[in-house]
């Protein structure tokens, strides 16, 4: 894992891609999922299915331009409905870039249909490039035979799966709202928030501020941290080296080999947000704006959806606990 993450990174970087943090954060997701290399006619069959589902977000950019309440009730309706067929046994991977299209495409598309086709852009070659250093992870380091496969995820009951689709989009929606204003400068927050949504949907009331807030406050310390050893050196193999050593720490936490009683989602969104900051920072600094100024705005921001994430989770549970004992 840690060297198909750092590969990622240094050859997204590298070739200058747009939104660089895509190729590593997909790479991470996918690694944590699977053991298994992806075929070539897979990873071409994956990058097709992205390009598909992310690019449905480009059918509501006229409804969300000219008749943005309708648009907004639409894109509720939808999240609703991918998030509880993710918990009825969907395939979650093409349900999330759904999810995805339908937040973040749609949003970049209301100011500009060109800043929406680069984002769809960026994940379709994101995609291709992570699937590609898997493979070449995966020849570096071959899966041992008798490597332990990850169970899929349980199931659940209708009643439940809806619950859980409405507490999931009602954490999602208002990043969506607030990137209407200004989609290239909140596409961070949309990712946050989509991550935040999947989270809801696996984390309980009594473990939501555990779960969902500490991945969060986690991610963002270790991007300080890695920012600040970056600094020393900043060099493209440097942010290699530090991507495998940060991603070697935790992978040994997300496959239970560090002795830890957290959840594996725990330490994988801790990672993808610490990518998510520092991918961003690296942005910012290309571009000469104050790096430290718009890292705390942006931490600020993922702190604040964390928070209404856990609100929602505990207030979601609450009303389905009531609604279970009434009947």
């Amino acid at each position: 894992m840690a060297a198909g993450v750092a590969l990622a990174t240094a050859a997204s970087y590298g070739f200058a891609l747009p939104m660089p943090y895509v190729a590593p954060i997909l790479t991470l997701i996918l690694l944590a999922r699977s053991s298994q290399p992806l075929p070539l006619k897979g990873i071409v069959g994956i990058t097709v299915l992205i390009a598909l589902t992310t690019s449905t977000g480009l059918v509501l950019i006229p409804v969300l331009r000219y008749a943005t309440f309708s648009g907004v009730l639409l894109v509720g309706l939808a999240l609703f409905m991918c998030f509880r067929q993710m918990q009825r046994g969907g395939n979650p991977l093409p349900a999330t870039f759904l999810v995805v299209g339908l937040t973040l495409i749609a949003a970049a598309g209301t100011t500009s249909f060109d800043l929406a086709k680069t984002v769809v852009e960026a994940l379709a070659k994101g995609m291709f490039l992570a699937g590609l250093m898997i493979g070449l992870s995966h020849w570096l380091f071959p899966e041992p035979p008798n490597a332990p496969v990850a169970a899929p995820p349980p199931v659940a009951m209708d009643v439940d799966a809806g619950w859980i689709g409405l507490r999931a989009a009602l954490v999602v929606l208002p990043s969506f709202l607030l990137a209407l204003s200004d989609p290239a400068s909140f596409i961070p927050l949309i990712w946050k928030s989509v991550g935040l949504g999947q989270q809801a949907c696996a984390t309980h009331a009594q473990n939501a501020m555990r779960e969902i807030l500490g991945a969060t406050l986690l991610g963002g310390l270790l991007a300080v941290v890695f920012w600040t050893a970056l600094t020393v050196f900043p060099d493209l193999w440097m942010f290699f080296l530090w991507t495998l050593l940060f991603t070697l720490v935790f992978a040994r936490k997300l496959y239970g080999l560090g002795g830890t009683r957290l959840s594996p989602g725990l330490w994988v969104n801790t990672l993808v947000t610490m990518i998510l900051l520092l991918g961003q920072s690296v942005q910012d600094s290309v571009a000469g704006k104050d790096v430290y100024k718009a890292f705390a705005i942006r931490m600020g921001l993922f702190t604040a959806v964390t928070l209404y994430a856990c609100a929602m989770v505990y207030l979601i549970d609450q009303r389905r606990v009531g609604k279970q004992t009434t009947t």
